[in-house]
């Protein structure tokens, strides 16, 4: 009985809590504490900054505010791929300003206060982010202040959330600046240069010497006689271990089947142009025509010689040498048929200078035509043109025309053209052989037969793989979030994979861009820190090996000139000839031997030097001459400290980052 009741006393806050959470699972939900569980995961965590954890969701939260900032300086709420990775940039990067850099900032003494925030956002000393801001630009480009006003009076109102978004961003924006401005100058003064620096830099780059010298260059073959230890290297890793830090990443094998078009699929297109070929001859109406039967639209685009290369090669030497009107066969390039009409040719300009006007009722007025006329011109191209405006390089110049854009009516007038040359006008019919159901299935059923025979096991993988005559290609060290594999884009989905799974497990059939299946195997962890090892030491032992090798190079030669005086004589003894290298500096050291160019800077003007351990071979030389010349200036060496301070600058956040072990883990969400 006295045992059981010890029992009773030890264990009774363990049961007590046993019974508390057996309870707590008829209150709450399951789904719901499975929900707390991974909420408090650091794996939901987008990363760490300075010890700051940062969670998806607010992460997301930062994200949202700067897409809503990107809608309003854009006007569109529409965003692609690069637009999107460029916003979550934007708000990672704040997030490292605002837990990082400017507590750092403020830890070197540097403040911006309230005060001066009013001065940079509308006071006296305007901020270039408002000043430049093309939100705050008037008619005429220059900044105005009755339309920051506008702003901050819209932030302020009632239902006014999105002015209010940006005006925050705008301060936001401001202060961080102004902390880079002042840290950034604080680090830029204190990076001082003395007078002694200038003159050895500008010394060191005028000063060249004329050597002769003999090289004997180091035997790659393997040397038997040369070993190293496991406790050499052991103690090499201890001494560098800092150069075999990692970031967390995998290695992988796959196969990829890329789904291509049959021969039936490409007989298909073939006969589809061929069906529609006499219609595109003889219709009048081409824009509907393409619309209905091309893969590629009516263009306005006028083309001139060489352009249309980038389609087709053949496209551009039916275009060349065809006249108005004229009508090519059918073109087959890379399974992609094309047929081309050439609509008509024309002298336009490469270039104009426009000037426009925006009309707000539509009408070309007498006041509008003044407006019109006070405007600067702009430089046009086909390429960098306000859509709509295109119909302008035929036009007459200085004749004011009404043009209807997708953003409204504007009045617009050539100024003068460019240079003229001959273009074409062309209406292509196009054409791709594209997989049919049946194709996608084929491959499919490729892909399936891999991944069955597999069934999870990477040893079954590689017996499979054999089997059925497959090529299996090696992925070492794939960083978490890689987006490019075998040449195909967005396929960030078999990084996830394997960043999921276990050694030697073999996926199911990955899909990208529904046109490649991949299975793929997992043969290595690579984990975040420092390197095993065992994995870097294949590369110790190289580079200590070398280090033996050259050293006992520099034995043998050394033992093999003793006593000699002079460069013939030791060109003799070790079976060579003499070299001769002119206008040698300091700064030859990054097209020539570094360690050799830095030994004769130093050596003694007329002395046998030597052996000098080189990075190619074993040195022995004699500096015959030197001249110091004066193409180097003063005013060269502080443009380089500059350039070395510049560099530094940048280097801080980095740097910054780096000290404080920042994690971004975006590339498991994004």
């Amino acid at each position: 009985m006295a045992v059981l009741q010890q029992i009773r006393v030890k264990l009774g806050v363990f049961i007590s809590v046993v019974i508390a959470i057996a309870l707590l699972s008829f209150i709450i939900d399951p789904n719901t504490l499975a929900s707390v569980s991974s909420s408090m995961s650091k794996k939901n965590d987008v990363g760490e900054i300075n010890g700051k954890s940062i969670s998806y969701m607010d992460f997301q939260s930062d994200v949202e505010t700067f897409t809503t900032v990107h809608q309003i300086i854009t006007g569109s709420t529409a965003q692609n791929e690069q637009q999107q990775t460029q916003i979550r940039n934007a708000a990672w990067q704040s997030l490292v300003d605002k837990y990082l850099f400017i507590e750092n900032a403020k830890a070197a003494g540097i403040k911006v206060g309230n005060a001066e925030l009013v001065e940079l956002t509308s006071g006296n000393m305007l901020s270039p982010v408002v000043a430049n801001d093309p939100i705050f630009a008037d008619e005429n480009g220059a900044f105005s202040a009755s339309k920051l006003l506008d702003l901050v009076n819209a932030a302020s109102a009632e239902g006014g959330e999105q002015a209010k978004a940006y005006w925050n961003y705008i301060q936001n924006t401001v202060r961080t600046q102004q902390f880079y401005a002042k840290y950034g100058s604080l680090f830029a003064q204190s990076n001082f240069v003395t007078p002694l620096q200038k003159s050895n830099a500008v010394e060191a780059n005028n000063v060249t010497s004329n050597v002769e010298f003999v090289m004997l260059p180091y035997n790659y073959a393997k040397d038997t006689t040369i070993t190293v230890s496991s406790k050499e290297i052991k103690n090499y890793y201890k001494a560098h271990k800092d150069n075999y830090k990692q970031t967390a990443s995998r290695d992988i094998e796959y196969v990829m089947f890329e789904v291509v078009p049959s021969e039936a699929d490409v007989t298909a297109a073939n006969e589809a142009i061929a069906a529609v070929y006499d219609e595109f001859v003889a219709t009048d109406n081409m824009k509907s025509f393409l619309l209905k039967n091309s893969e590629r639209s009516l263009s306005s685009y006028w083309y001139k010689a060489g352009e249309l290369k980038t389609i087709s090669e053949d496209v551009e030497n039916f275009v060349a040498n065809a006249k108005a009107g004229q009508v090519s066969e059918v073109i087959n390039t890379d399974d992609t048929f094309y047929a081309v009409k050439v609509l008509d040719v024309k002298k336009i300009a490469d270039d104009m200078n426009v000037r426009y006007y925006p009309l707000a009722d539509g009408e070309l007025t007498d006041e509008a035509l003044a407006e019109l006329r006070k405007a600067e011109p702009m430089q046009m191209t086909q390429s960098y043109i306000i859509p709509g405006f295109e119909v302008l390089f035929t036009a007459k110049p200085n004749t004011p025309e009404v043009i209807a854009t997708q953003y409204g009516k504007f009045a617009a007038e050539v100024v003068s053209f460019g240079e003229a040359v001959e273009k074409k006008q062309v209406a292509i019919l196009e054409k791709s052989s594209i997989p049919s159901k049946e194709t996608f299935n084929t491959y499919y059923s490729k892909a399936n037969t891999l991944a069955t025979a597999a069934a999870g096991s990477y040893e079954n993988y590689t017996k499979a793989v054999a089997e059925q005559g497959l090529v299996s290609q090696p992925l070492t060290r794939m960083a978490e979030g890689t987006n490019t594999i075998g040449g195909v884009d967005n396929a960030r989905e078999i990084s996830r994979w394997a960043f999921d799974n276990k050694v030697g497990n073999v996926s199911n059939i990955i899909t990208v861009n529904n046109n490649y299946f991949y299975v793929v195997a997992l043969t290595g962890i690579h984990k975040e820190g420092y390197a095993p090892i065992n994995e870097v030491a294949a590369g110790i032992n190289s580079t200590l090996y070398a280090e033996k090798r050259n050293a006992k190079k520099v034995a043998e030669v050394a033992e093999k000139i003793e006593g000699l005086d002079n460069l013939a004589a030791v060109a003799e003894a070790l079976e060579t000839t003499v070299s001769t290298k002119e206008g040698l500096s300091f700064a030859s050291a990054q097209s020539f031997d570094p360690k050799f160019a830095g030994a004769v800077a130093g050596a003694e003007e007329g002395a046998l030097v030597g052996p000098v351990e080189g990075s190619m071979g074993v040195y022995v030389f004699t500096v015959n001459a030197r001249e110091t010349g004066s193409f180097f200036t003063e005013e060269d060496a502080e443009t380089r400290f500059a350039q070395i301070a510049q560099y530094s600058s940048q280097m801080v956040v980095p740097v910054m980052m780096q000290d404080a072990d920042v994690k971004d883990n975006r590339a498991r969400f994004f």
